[in-house]
């Protein structure tokens, strides 16, 4: 058995990295199905790593979630050669003589790879890039992805998982046979299939890896993107090799997009652009990375691909602040992998100046390949003289007089039925309250059906449960699982909260600037326009929108029965007495933690006031080690930075118990 494991292993590295078969098919298939029936006879002698286990058969209930040891950070995203070289001419303010590699950006979703002594342990999604979910068992089913490496090493490997042009077709084909819908574009039915609950689902889906990255290269004497790249095929994982490229200069960059555009069309696999990074490690460290993206690489994306169409209507909707907005309604179009038949026409100002009317012919393209927009009028296509645009000035749903505010036209009408839905789908949404099983179907469902008016009658649809189950789509499991996510949305801490009420001008950030600094609800409540508005970060205009809001008898009602209805109106997010020790600091947290999680130590340095990143710099503050440091470490003892071990973390920070 172990033989034969070791000769289709073999075989596969020969034919997905190698991309040099040295036997058949029918030899593959007699090794393979030898070894499936020695299993049969002898289950007890069967390997984890066996290759049989690729054809999938665990069912699990949900996903759990898992936490990267270091961010899983996305690229900046630039769009014309100009945004290129300014990236270059910053880099050569910190390097001297930067070479680049350069490599086709694969559009598929990226993937975290855990090997613990040359053995796939663990495979998860980016997430949020600090947390994603954990996909091991469909991660197994991936053929291009080795189970077991050519080296008993313990690596963090990170790369694309895609669906090839081929594979997304036969999907397609199959899923039309069946009856079922297609798959968008290979983006989207690899997102999906990778997400299976059932592994025997994602093993048909014939979905592939394409690894690009190794983290923290130094541990294994790397100096250099290019050769960690041909380190990843020798340990058995397929990658580009074919079109990266090492660029010596920024010219030598925009020739390779010149080049790789110029294939794109006759690649097997689907690219959206070009992933440009800085190929000395060392370099790579010294340019180091923001909150958000590295700053040591970008991407660059293909100019988006433009359809000609014809605009049929132009339908205006309320958004929930009663912001009306014009929307381009046109024959559908196949643009970037999806059928699209409207695209946002963002207010009168806009239509005017394109002289956008009913019956033209226009131009749609996906504005870095997600958002449609309409690009332009082709006039010379105006065959007949068709009516200007018109603003309307009442609102399309309550018919009550629109109100301009500097090049927007905004519903006054709170009880605006449009309004209302928008607001209840902003308050469910997950960067708000993250309740699942409320999506903005459902929510307007529920609210032409009088289950939720409002959003307190969220809180109460545990009343309904008997007629919920009624409903076509909904069952005893799905009921209960959105009941339990609506009773677990009320200890959201309470910048979540802020930002769910949809005061104007208060986004994600603000909200938590506000809950941190003021602790409570009533506190907030209370704040006067000076206070607010000499705190960094607020300013005038959200001082008085938050002041506005407050001043309102409902606004405060609504607060006072959620109060009622027991959501969490603390943000545990405080600054402590020990706040002089994280109190505006910049702290970097590396190598393996023992007593706590690195996300529960970075809530916790939050909680105190500070701020987390994830690269050294003459900016950092403190550095906390845990075991394996790596070249962070170093760096920290280079620039003369404080550096606490574990336990001084935590006696820095006290009881973790009582603090996480």
């Amino acid at each position: 058995m172990d033989e034969l494991i070791e000769k289709i292993n073999q075989a596969s590295y020969e034919y997905y990295v190698l991309d040099m078969p040295t036997i058949t098919d029918q030899e593959y298939d007699d090794y393979y199905n030898e070894l499936l029936k020695l299993e049969s006879n002898y289950p007890d002698l069967k390997r984890e790593d066996s290759p049989t286990t690729r054809v999938g058969g665990k069912v699990l209930d949900s996903f759990s979630k898992v936490e990267h040891e270091e961010p899983m950070l996305s690229y900046d995203d630039v769009f014309n050669e100009d945004e290129i070289v300014k990236f270059d001419e910053r880099v050569r303010k910190t390097v001297n003589h930067p070479v680049y590699t350069v490599e086709p950006k694969m559009d598929g979703l990226s993937g975290s790879l855990i090997y613990k002594n040359g053995k796939l342990v663990r495979g998860a999604t980016r997430g949020d890039g600090i947390v994603g979910e954990d996909i091991t068992e469909n991660i197994k089913t991936i053929k291009s992805i080795p189970l077991v490496l050519r080296e008993k090493i313990d690596i963090e490997v990170r790369g694309e998982i895609y669906m090839s042009k081929k594979a997304f077709e036969k999907c397609n084909i199959e899923r039309k046979n069946k009856g079922e819908k297609l798959f968008a574009n290979p983006r989207n039915a690899a997102a999906g299939s990778v997400r299976q609950l059932d592994s025997k689902v994602a093993a048909k889906r014939n979905l592939d890896f394409m690894a690009y990255f190794i983290q923290n290269c130094d541990k294994y004497n790397l100096k250099r993107q290019s050769e960690a790249l041909d380190y990843l095929k020798e340990l058995g994982f397929v990658t580009n090799y074919k079109l990266n490229k090492v660029a010596s200069n920024i010219k030598e960059v925009l020739e390779y997009i010149e080049e790789i555009g110029s294939k794109r069309d006759g690649l097997p696999f689907e690219i959206d652009g070009v992933v440009l990074k800085v190929n000395d490690v060392k370099d790579e460290v010294e340019l180091g990375t923001t909150n958000r993206v590295p700053r040591w690489g970008i991407a660059y994306k293909f100019p988006a691909m433009e359809v000609l169409t014809t605009l049929k209507d132009i339908k205006f909707t309320v958004g929930r602040t009663g912001k009306i907005t014009p929307n381009a309604i046109f024959d559908p179009v196949h643009v970037a992998g999806s059928i699209i038949s409207k695209a946002t026409l963002h207010n009168e100002d806009y239509v005017l100046e394109k002289d956008i009317r009913v019956g033209d012919v226009i131009s749609v393209r996906k504005a870095g390949d997600v958002i449609p927009e309409v690009v332009e009028v082709k006039k010379e296509r105006r065959t007949q003289e068709l009516e200007g645009f018109n603003m309307i000035h009442n609102c399309p749903i309550c018919n009550t007089n629109l109100v301009k505010k500097d090049a927007n036209y905004f519903c006054p009408n709170e009880n605006c039925d449009s309004r209302k839905i928008e607001g209840l789908v902003h308050f469910v949404s997950r960067d708000t309250m993250n309740i699942d099983g409320l999506g903005e179907r459902i929510i307007e469902d529920f609210y032409n059906m009088n289950f939720i008016k409002e959003i307190t009658d969220i809180y109460n649809l545990k009343d309904y449960r008997e007629e919920l189950i009624e409903l076509e789509g909904f069952g005893n499991k799905s009921i209960d699982n959105l009941l339990a996510s609506i009773e677990n949305s009320k200890n959201m801490p309470l910048a979540n909260l802020l930002f769910a009420l949809g005061i104007r001008y208060v986004g994600k950030k603000t909200a938590k600037i506000l809950a941190v600094k003021y602790k409570n609800i009533d506190n907030i409540m209370n704040a006067t326009y000076d206070d607010l508005k000499n705190n960094r970060d607020i300013g005038e205009i959200i001082a008085k929108s938050v002041v506005e809001y407050f001043k309102n008898d409902a606004n405060i009602e609504l607060i006072n029965r959620l109060k009622d209805l027991g959501l969490n109106m603390k943000q545990d997010e405080e600054i402590m007495d020990i706040k002089e020790d994280f109190h505006n600091k910049v702290f970097v947290l590396t190598g393996s933690l023992t007593n706590i999680t690195r996300k529960e130590a970075s809530d916790l340095i939050g909680k105190f006031g500070g701020s987390t990143t994830s690269s050294v710099s003459k900016n950092t503050d403190v550095v906390v080690v845990g075991d394996n440091p790596g070249s962070k470490y170093d760096k920290a003892k280079e620039l003369g930075i404080t550096i606490w071990d574990e336990e001084e973390f935590i006696k820095k920070v006290g009881d973790i118990n009582e603090k996480v």
